[in-house]
């Protein structure tokens, strides 16, 4: 078995049942990310499971742009979040989280909430939020699908710090079984089977491999794979829109006292220097002040 993952997410379809299914694995990206920060084990494993999570719910996105996935919480994780846009570039980062020392999530995530957010590049926002179910992100994701009547989805997640894995089911509108009872059947059994998957089945098997473990009596269909990356989306131009929203006497305090603006990007550490003439667009800013 194979600790070193490529990093890339498959679909699957059951032949003969209105169901999909995804696989994730990550390991270099996910490495990645982690380097940026210096996270406690139990921050790390999470982070894991929220970058798989993210992966497989935004290969529903039939649009240009991202899915977010963000949990607040009174816990030793104030915030944690991970999204992941529609080609499958990913990012997360965790606030607050330096004192963490717990490796169980029903503490790091205490009284938590869950915010899915779809954010396409043009259109409309959609926001859901869930309480954290018992510490568990699948879990929160399950009850997020059940409260909001969408396709019934099931997810499965690991995450060890060196690499990341999850499995997704979603029942699809009735074509192949139109008939309830026969779907409820199927939906059950394709449950029941994928609940008995190992962690470290989910971070060491390639699909076709934990496919052939869990379903080797069901027809399914397998898709190619398709690449998943570290890939921040901050630019000079957004850091800039950003200083925008600042009061700008703020900013001329910045400039009288620092001669400039420095600006570093939270998930990938990116700096951004903007010197006086960098900022003339902005409203409030006198041009004609210089240090001496």
């Amino acid at each position: 078995m194979s600790r070193s993952p490529a990093d890339q997410s498959q679909r699957f379809l059951f032949e003969e049942a209105d169901i999909r299914g995804e696989s994730v694995r990550l390991g270099a990206t996910y490495r990645e990310i982690l380097a940026i920060h210096e996270y406690a084990p139990g921050v790390s494993r999470l982070m894991g499971e929220f970058l798989a999570a993210s992966v497989l719910l935004s290969n529903n996105l039939k649009f240009t742009g991202r899915l977010i996935l963000q949990a607040r919480s009174a816990g030793q994780v104030p915030l944690l979040m991970a999204e992941c846009n529609n080609t499958l570039g990913v990012r997360g980062i965790a606030r607050g989280a330096e004192e963490a020392t717990a490796s169980d999530n029903t503490l790091l995530l205490a009284g938590g909430q869950l915010v899915i957010t779809i954010e396409p590049d043009k259109g409309q926002r959609y926001q859901g939020i869930v309480p954290i179910e018992s510490g568990s992100l699948a879990a929160s994701i399950d009850a997020y699908f059940e409260q909001s009547e969408q396709l019934r989805t099931r997810l499965w997640l690991a995450a060890d710090g060196e690499c990341a894995g999850g499995l997704l089911l979603q029942q699809l509108p009735a074509q192949v079984v139109p008939a309830a009872g026969p779907r409820a059947d199927q939906w059950q059994h394709a449950c029941t089977l994928a609940a008995t998957v190992e962690e470290d089945e989910l971070l060491t098997l390639h699909t076709q491999s934990l496919l052939g473990r869990l379903y080797h009596e069901d027809a399914l269909r397998l898709f190619d794979p398709s690449p998943v990356r570290f890939e921040c989306t901050c630019s000079r131009e957004r850091t800039l829109n950003a200083l925008s929203t600042l009061d700008p006497a703020e900013i001329e305090d910045i400039l009288l006292e620092m001669g400039a603006v420095t600006m570093d990007c939270e998930f990938c550490q990116a700096r951004y220097i903007f010197q006086r003439e960098d900022l003339q667009e902005l409203p409030g800013i006198n041009q004609s002040k210089t240090l001496h």
